[in-house]
């Protein structure tokens, strides 16, 4: 759970590595099959092994050393109430999920386009997020309007800056735009973003419909890497 017109496009969410899996982002990779990659993918692997975060996670039983940012975010803010209703985009492999179920929501829905391995007490759908039907689904899995949405999609780089900061800003309006269409009054929303980005028009938004909008980096987060979340709460009752 572990990094930014005729008619117009559709944004998509990202598209599955050729060949990747769930289990692929997961924390279970094995070094003797590092000279079968790429030399990034085995900077990667050796990364994974080496950070701190990632041992603990495998250590506790969480899918990603994301669960560790999600948890620290809430013990800040406190956004995850007994009894609260979930929604996570860009689910895979699940850590955001456990923590989840795990600090008392009683309904979690998970979507992305890999598979993720079922974890007890909630409900994943492999699926593009931005297909039509989609986020009904999710609401109609969830039993009624969510008081947390989760965001923690990503893309596939293609190396060309200006493309992938648009490809980061596009999943955040994504992800804001079905925040703020299905929340209930006082929830709350939480989405990756990345220093340096313009995430104005985002933040405009937000700032008018949540009470409280702010940016955090959790101590979980690579210190070598521009990762923020904005958090969002107090979603104000729509006219």
């Amino acid at each position: 759970m572990s990094e930014d017109e005729k008619p117009p496009e559709r944004r998509r969410m990202v598209r599955p590595p050729s060949g990747g899996t769930a289990a692929g982002r997961g924390m279970g990779v094995k070094m003797k099959t590092a000279d079968t990659k790429s030399m990034s993918s085995q900077q990667w692997i050796k990364r994974q092994l080496s950070d701190p975060w990632s041992e603990k996670a495998r250590a506790e039983g969480w899918r990603s050393r994301a669960a560790f940012k999600l948890s620290e975010i809430d013990d800040r803010l406190h956004l995850i109430k007994a009894g609260s209703r979930v929604v996570d985009l860009g689910a895979a492999p699940g850590g955001w999920v456990q923590v989840a179920l795990a600090r008392g929501a009683k309904a979690v829905v998970g979507v992305d386009l890999l598979m993720i391995e079922p974890i007890p007490g909630a409900e994943l759908i492999q699926a593009d997020f931005t297909d039509p039907g989609v986020d009904q689904q999710l609401i109609d899995a969830l039993g009624g309007p969510p008081d947390l949405v989760l965001s923690d999609m990503a893309h596939n780089t293609v190396g060309h800056r200006q493309t992938d900061h648009l490809k980061i800003i596009a999943l955040i309006e994504i992800a804001a735009d079905f925040a703020i269409r299905t929340l209930k009054p006082g929830g709350a929303f939480v989405t990756k973003n990345f220093q340096g980005g313009d995430a104005g028009g985002v933040l405009a938004r937000l700032r008018a419909e949540f009470d409280d909008v702010r940016p955090i980096k959790p101590k979980a987060s690579r210190k070598d890497s521009s990762e923020v979340y904005l958090v969002a709460r107090g979603r104000r009752p729509q006219a």
